[in-house]
């Protein structure tokens, strides 16, 4: 029982520790983006409205979280409800990006028996028959609900509720430079490719919906996306 509490309490330091630097970091990021863009009233406005619209969506949402987490054990009782990855963010900064697990325990191992198989052209892996789904995780997959505990990485500063989804480091391996264009500002939980078809728009498309909204970037635009994908959400466009 004392060897149990001693990792909890090495658990929770590291924890704390590890936000400490992620807001540092992200203070750093934050600066940089709004001097070299002349953007520092959007890039302040757009924290502001990042930090207390998660916070109070993570409060909000709880209720749900929790129905999740549920349904998320009784169809997989062996895993975790909860699945972090790592993820690249502004100027290729790591960061862990957090979902409600939607696969098997080992779907990243099993990555690797699919990837000849992938149904989307360019550095991402898509295929609308996943094996490694499970049956609650099609829902929440089609819905957007896994994606929901993102909120917790706006919240820390990780990323925004709009802007180009982060990228794994397995794929930005092969980005051209031109691609790396959308790693010019911090990532999003949402954005103009989500709103615009999602699975059913190719990486080439991708990436030039996220430069055209890094270049058209305004508050607007922000919540007009914020606004779709809630609509999204109730009627899904192509999520798979």
């Amino acid at each position: 029982m004392e060897k149990q509490e001693k990792v909890a309490k090495q658990l929770v330091g590291n924890a704390r520790e590890q936000i400490k630097l992620s807001h540092w970091q992200v203070t750093v990021d934050w600066w940089q983006d709004a001097h070299a863009a002349g953007r520092l009233g959007y890039v302040l406005i757009k924290r502001v409205f990042d930090f207390f619209a998660s916070f109070v969506g993570l409060i909000l949402l709880s209720p749900l979280f929790l129905v999740i987490a549920v349904m998320i054990k009784l169809d997989d009782p062996a895993g975790p409800v909860f699945y972090s990855q790592q993820r690249l963010g502004r100027k290729e900064r790591e960061f862990r990006m957090f979902k409600f697990r939607s696969m098997c325990v080992d779907a990243d191992k099993k990555l690797k028996e699919l990837l000849d198989k992938n149904e989307v052209d360019g550095a991402m892996f898509k295929m609308k028959e996943d094996p490694r789904i499970t049956k609650i995780g099609h829902f929440i997959r089609r819905t957007s609900i896994d994606e929901l505990p993102q909120l917790l990485n706006v919240f820390l500063g990780d990323m925004s509720l709009v802007g180009p989804r982060p990228p794994l480091p397995r794929e930005i391996a092969q980005y051209s430079d031109y691609d790396r264009k959308r790693l010019a500002v911090k990532p999003g939980c949402t954005g103009l490719w989500q709103v615009s078809g999602r699975n059913d728009v190719g990486f080439k498309e991708m990436v030039e919906l996220d430069i055209r909204y890094i270049e058209k970037r305004s508050i607007f635009l922000d919540l007009k996306i914020i606004f779709r994908t809630v609509g999204i959400m109730l009627r899904p466009n192509g999520a798979y």
